[in-house]
């Protein structure tokens, strides 16, 4: 089993950053890929972006490719989402999800999620 915290989420304006964080503890040791999705209310919850367990593929949707880098830091057994230039349409809750697989873009394939942090940018 593991657990995922994500933190990091708040308000912004149209182009500003914001870090998200996913922590993750229990079975650590074991290989994850874990991606990051996000759902806006009424919309179904979309991929965002993924990274493989040894940090060396990343996958991104096409809308936040230059803007959202994926990152895995080992020693915090942490996930981090840099998210850069953002845009009203970001506007979401974020959450984090590990998977035993490859990293992809199928929410379906994970079956570890987080409780999902708030995005909000204002225009």
């Amino acid at each position: 089993q593991v657990q995922l915290v994500e933190s990091g989420g708040g308000l912004v304006q149209t182009g500003g950053s914001l870090r998200l964080s996913c922590a993750a503890s229990g079975r650590t040791s074991s290989r994850y890929a874990v991606g990051w999705f996000r759902q806006a209310p009424g919309k179904e919850r979309e991929f965002v972006a993924a990274i493989s367990w040894s940090g060396s593929s990343t996958y991104y949707r096409d809308s936040v490719k230059g803007r959202f880098t994926i990152s895995r830091d080992t020693y915090r057994n942490a996930v981090d989402l840099q998210m850069n230039s953002l845009k009203p349409e970001n506007t979401a809750v974020y959450y984090c999800a590990a998977s035993r697989t490859v990293p992809t873009m199928t929410k379906d394939d994970y079956g570890y999620w987080g409780q999902g942090t708030q995005v909000t940018v204002s225009s």
